[in-house]
């Protein structure tokens, strides 16, 4: 049996990276019948397919996330996707991200950790990642009258939706009605006629409808990828005492180990392409409508271009070479307020718990199939 006929979900969810290192040396673009589709492992022809929208698409009628939310910029390519995509593209440029939001998420962070300081104890991602990025996103899109309670359950629903269609499920009702709850209150955001972001697309060339599904897009990558992003970082960084030492010695290197991080275990593990027309990718014949499975998981730790993949190391001259954020036209619009908030969120850690230490008993790395966080990260430090 090849290693690509013997490849399955649930290695992919537990620990993808020992079996995407085999499928790559076998061949960096595989048949994968668990997937029922190809599967990308190099990052040279990963970028090249990213970069090609007239050639794979997300614009099909079998993409995960356009069954729960309708279209979005997440689901569209040429004309229509630039339509989608235009309004969003200010307001989360690095600019107005840092202008707008960058000393907010600062002091927001600051006061998530200074909650935790007595405790002398904490799961990070849920008492620090998470509450920062669903916190960061309603101020972002101007949800404010939402309760941030009732917009997790939302969102919630329609990434598991989302994730059970990857897996190959079928039945949407469960995500559309929390879509459904969701688009009202965009609706009532719209209508306040404040200085939301919501108000501001709204009177571009979208619909209310088209709003909100890509409000709900954003969200996908303002809750669920920023708090696996912020979580991962936390955990790769107190897990390596030498590294997190050298951090605490040199600030400047904070960016690095933020960086390295996402690229050594990207939130989203991967993302849905489908084939135009019938096209060579690498040394295969890909054939019109073919589903694609860009792994940008494996990509990362390509050792054609990442020596020592596996390894979490600060000091690498070519972290920025990670594909996290995609290529090409679907390249992540958050990645600015992604950077911010995971490096607001460690800072505050550094900060006001210089004796904080990992609890590698109680602590779990990530599991998804296609986004990934980390399951528990335990810490723990004196509370002065």
């Amino acid at each position: 049996m090849s290693v690509a006929e013997s490849v399955t979900l649930a290695a992919l969810e537990a620990d993808p990276h020992p079996t995407l290192h085999r499928l790559r040396a076998e061949s960096p673009v595989a048949w994968v019948p668990a997937i029922d589709g190809w599967m990308v492992t190099s990052r040279e022809l990963a970028v090249a397919a990213m970069r090609d929208s007239a050639t794979f698409t997300v614009d099909d009628p079998r993409f995960s996330t356009a069954r729960v939310i309708g279209p979005s910029m997440l689901s569209t390519d040429g004309a229509v996707h630039s339509r989608h995509r235009a309004p969003f593209v200010d307001p989360y440029g690095a600019a107005r991200v840092h202008h707008d939001l960058g000393a907010w998420v600062e002091a927001e962070a600051r006061r998530l950790v200074i909650d935790l300081q007595p405790a002398s104890t904490a799961e990070l991602r849920t008492t620090l990642a998470a509450p920062l990025a669903v916190a960061t996103i309603i101020r972002s899109l101007g949800l404010t009258e939402v309760d941030p309670e009732r917009l997790l359950r939302w969102y919630s629903v329609i990434v598991e939706t989302v994730q059970a269609i990857a897996a190959g499920a079928s039945d949407t009702r469960a995500g559309g009605a929390a879509f459904t709850e969701l688009r009202v209150a965009v609706a009532e955001t719209i209508s306040a006629q404040g200085g939301s972001l919501l108000a501001e697309t709204a009177r571009a060339d979208l619909s209310e409808a088209e709003v909100a599904s890509n409000a709900a897009v954003i969200m996908f990558g303002a809750i669920e990828t920023s708090e696996a992003a912020t979580a991962s970082a936390l955990l790769h960084l107190l897990s390596h005492p030498d590294q997190l030492q050298a951090v605490r010695t040199d600030r400047t290197l904070l960016p690095n180990a933020i960086e390295e991080s996402f690229r050594l275990e990207p939130a989203a593990a991967s993302i849905d392409r489908y084939a135009v027309r019938s096209v060579g990718l690498g040394d295969v014949e890909i054939a019109e409508r073919d589903y694609l499975s860009i792994s940008l998981a494996a990509a990362n730790r390509d050792p054609e271009v990442f020596t020592e993949p596996d390894r979490f190391d600060i000091t690498r001259p070519n972290l920025r070479q990670h594909t996290t954020f995609v290529y090409g036209p679907h390249a992540c619009l958050g990645i600015h307020l992604a950077r911010i908030e995971t490096s607001a969120a460690l800072s505050a850690v550094l900060d006001l718990l210089p004796d904080i230490q990992i609890d590698a008993t109680a602590s779990a790395g990530p599991r998804g199939l296609v986004f990934r966080k980390p399951v528990a990260v335990q810490a723990h430090w004196n509370p002065g």
